[in-house]
């Protein structure tokens, strides 16, 4: 029997390849940029800074905004640049992935902004922007119990397949976005569309577990060579 090999010539546990930068706005507190087969995503962090209104503030904890967006080039087929009702499920489904990884109640009466820029939809936008946004926020120093890995999974022509293109995303019978803590073994998202199986379910999961750890891996990596370059920067200006 031949092995099931997908459009792009990967197995159906392979991951596309993946390249992250750190550090790529000076004005924003924290930033990424993350490269995903060809999804490409800039994350924007600002905060922890006041709230305004002052009354929106909490007492106890910060609060967590974001916005998810695609750029009107984004797509083969420019879209409007009003926010559409995807996109504003996106950004609280995101908001909601990465805020229990953050140590909130270290800063109360703050709030922390994430901004997720699209610039390039090829499959795999919320999952891609929620690693890249992880990485934003351990740039910005915000102080969180894990960085933050996602990846989605899904049933494409009868078999469970890791990190969709857009074509097979538009082909699937099912996807399962999942967000993981890497080193704490916590899920923090996991969505299903479609249906699948007990069986299908589970080896779906575990799929997916498995690629959100190797990614966990590519962030730590990503910000080691980051904050390494940096210092190698001061000791030369010293």
């Amino acid at each position: 029997m031949s092995e099931f090999v997908r459009i792009d010539g990967r197995r159906a546990d392979e991951l596309r390849p993946i390249t992250m930068r750190i550090g790529v706005l000076d004005k924003a507190d924290g930033s990424a940029y993350i490269e995903q087969g060809g999804t490409k995503i800039l994350v924007a962090v600002y905060g922890p800074r006041e709230v305004h209104p002052r009354h929106l503030g909490l007492p106890e904890t910060a609060i967590v905004r974001c916005r998810y967006h695609m750029a009107p080039f984004s797509t083969r087929e420019r879209k409007s640049p009003t926010p559409t009702r995807r996109e504003v499920e996106l950004s609280k489904v995101i908001k909601e992935a990465l805020a229990n990884a953050i140590l909130l109640d270290l800063y109360p009466r703050t709030t922390i902004d994430i901004f997720v820029e699209v610039l390039q939809a090829d499959g795999g936008t919320r999952c891609a922007g929620i690693t890249a946004a992880s990485l934003a926020l351990a740039d910005a120093g915000i102080p969180m119990v894990d960085l933050v890995a996602a990846c989605a999974v899904g049933k494409w022509n009868g078999r469970i397949i890791i990190d969709l293109t857009g074509k097979e995303d538009e082909e699937c019978e099912a996807d399962m976005p999942v967000a993981l803590m890497p080193n704490l073994e916590r899920i923090t998202l996991i969505q299903l569309n479609g249906r699948l199986t007990s069986d299908e379910f589970l080896e779906a999961f575990n799929l997916a577990v498995k690629a959100c750890k190797r990614i966990g891996e590519l962030q730590r990596a990503a910000l080691k060579d980051y904050y390494e370059k940096i210092k190698e920067e001061v000791l030369y200006e010293q």
